[in-house]
C-alpha cells in the first residue's frame, strides 16, 4: 500500500492541526528507504555469476545474517509503515472498515494474479509455487491489515498491537522449541535443535507442498527438504510486518507537529526502540539462532531494529526539509524516490528481464542472453567477485530506467 508520491525535495502542505489525525502527512523517509531496499533486491538477486560473490551480498547458509539477509525483511517492514499512512488515508476518504477489508482482500489477490503471471512466464505452463517473496508479501500483508483494521478505532491499539507482536514471535519459539516433530522426536533432545532439514517449520512445508504437489501439480520446494517463504514461517514474519505498523502509529503521532522540537523526540524515539529491538533480537539469538530461512523470532527483532533505526536517521535527513532542497540531496536521493514510488513495478520488471535473458538462448551452443552480457562484456578475461558485481550494478541501472520513465510520467503502480 502506499500514498501519493511527491517529487524529490517537494514537500506536502502540511495538514491543519484540525485534520492531523485524519489526513496523515507524506513521509519522505519511507520511501527513501523502500527504494534503497528494491534497489538493494535486485542487486542480490542478479549478480553476474552466482559462483563469485561477495561474502555480504549472499544469504547466510544457515544460522547467522548478511546484509543480503535484511533485504525482504526491511520491505515487509515497509509495507507495514506505509500501510499504517494507507489506511489512514482511506479512512480520511471516508471508508467504512467492511471498504478498508475489501481493499486489502483485493491487494492480496492482484499480488497472488502477479506471483502467478510470473511463474507462467516465459515458459507458459503451470509451474506455480505457492511460496515466494511476492506471496510472503500478499499473505503478511493481508492478516496484517485485517489486525489494523479490527484494532483501528482502540484507544489503546498500539498496545493491542505489541500484545500481538510478542505473542507471534513468543509462539513461533515454542513451536520451534517445544512442538515434537513427527516421526523425528523432540527438538534438543532427539535431534539438534533448529537442525537444517529436522525442525517443525521443514516437516510442515514437506507436507504441504506435497499435497499440493500432488492435487494441484504446483513446483517443489526452494531448498528441496524446506523453504525460506515457507508456511509456519509466515506467523513471524507477519510480526515483522506488524512491527513496521507500530513504526508508522510512532511517526503519525499529531503532537510532534504540534510542537516544534516534537520531531527530533519522535526521532530519538525510533532510535531507542531500534537499538533496543537490535540488542534484543542479539541476545535471544544466543539461544534462538538468528536465522533468515526460518524466519527466527530473533531474526525478527534484529532485522527490525536496524531497520528503525535507518528510517530515524534518513527521517534526519529528508523529512520535514524546507524548500529548497540542496541540490546535492535532491540528486543524491532521486534514485530511491522513483525506485520507491514503484517498487512492485521495479521488482517485476527485474523478475522479466531475468526470466527472459535466462529462457532465449541463441547460436549453435544455444547461449543465454544473459551469460553472452555477462562473459561477453563484464567477464571477458576471468570472472570475478568484482566482474560479478558490475554487473549486477549494470542490471539495476538498467532497471532503474523504465521507473525513471514512469516517474517522469507521473504513472504509479498501486496494488
Amino acid at each position: 500500500m502506499s500514498a501519493t508520491v511527491t517529487a524529490p525535495g517537494t514537500l506536502l502542505k502540511e495538514p491543519s492541526l484540525e485534520k492531523t489525525v485524519t489526513a496523515p502527512r507524506r513521509v519522505h523517509s519511507i520511501d527513501v528507504l523502500r527504494g534503497l531496499t528494491i534497489a538493494l533486491m535486485i542487486l542480490v538477486n542478479d549478480p553476474g555469476d552466482w559462483n563469485h560473490l561477495f561474502r555480504q551480498l549472499d544469504h547466510a547458509e544457515w544460522n547467522g545474517w548478511t546484509l543480503t539477509d535484511l533485504v525482504f525483511p526491511t520491505f515487509l517492514f515497509l509495507v507495514g509503515a506505509s500501510m499504517v499512512y494507507s489506511l489512514a488515508s482511506r479512512a480520511a476518504k471516508g471508508s467504512c472498515r467492511g471498504s478498508l477489508t475489501a481493499h486489502i482482500f483485493a491487494r492480496t489477490g492482484k499480488l497472488l494474479l502477479l506471483a502467478f503471471l510470473l511463474n507462467f512466464f516465459p515458459r507458459m505452463h503451470w509451474a506455480m509455487r505457492f511460496y515466494g517473496v511476492i506471496p510472503r508479501i500478499a499473505i503478511c500483508s493481508l492478516f496484517a491489515g485485517l489486525v489494523l483494521i479490527a484494532t483501528m478505532k482502540l484507544r489503546r491499539q498500539a498496545a493491542v498491537v505489541v500484545g500481538i507482536v510478542v505473542a507471534l514471535l513468543l509462539g513461533y519459539w515454542i513451536l520451534l522449541r517445544w512442538v515434537p516433530v513427527p516421526g523425528a522426536g523432540m527438538p534438543g533432545r532427539d535431534f539438534p535443535f533448529m537442525d537444517e532439514v529436522t525442525n517443525l517449520t521443514a516437516w510442515v512445508d514437506r507436507g504441504f507442498v506435497a499435497w499440493t504437489r500432488h492435487w494441484l501439480h504446483t513446483g517443489a520446494l526452494y531448498r528441496k527438504t524446506s523453504d525460506p517463504e515457507g508456511l509456519l514461517s509466515t506467523l513471524p514474519a507477519v510480526g515483522t510486518v506488524l512491527i513496521g505498523a507500530l513504526v508508522g502509529m510512532w511517526m503519525k503521532r499529531p503532537e510532534w507537529l504540534r510542537d516544534p522540537a516534537g520531531m527530533g523526540r519522535m526521532r530519538q524515539g525510533l532510535l531507542v526502540f531500534g537499538a533496543a529491538m537490535f540488542l534484543a533480537g542479539w541476545t535471544w539469538g544466543h539461544w534462538f539462532f538468528i536465522n533468515k530461512n526460518l524466519w527466527t523470532s530473533s531474526f525478527v527483532l534484529l532485522t527490525a531494529g536496524l531497520a528503525t533505526t535507518v528510517l530515524a536517521l534518513l527521517s534526519w535527513v529528508v523529512d520535514d526539509r524546507p524548500q529548497p532542497w540542496p541540490a546535492a540531496l535532491t540528486l543524491v536521493t532521486c534514485p530511491w524516490f522513483v525506485f520507491g514510488s514503484n517498487a512492485m513495478a521495479a521488482y517485476t520488471t527485474s523478475a522479466v528481464l531475468v526470466k527472459a535473458a535466462l529462457y532465449f538462448k541463441l547460436g549453435a551452443a544455444k547461449t543465454s542472453l544473459w551469460s553472452l552480457a555477462y562473459f561477453g562484456i563484464f567477464a571477458r578475461h576471468d570472472s570475478t567477485v568484482w566482474t560479478s558485481l558490475a554487473f549486477a550494478i549494470a542490471f539495476v541501472a538498467v532497471c532503474f530506467l523504465p521507473n525513471l520513465w514512469l516517474w517522469h510520467k507521473k504513472w504509479f503502480w498501486k496494488m
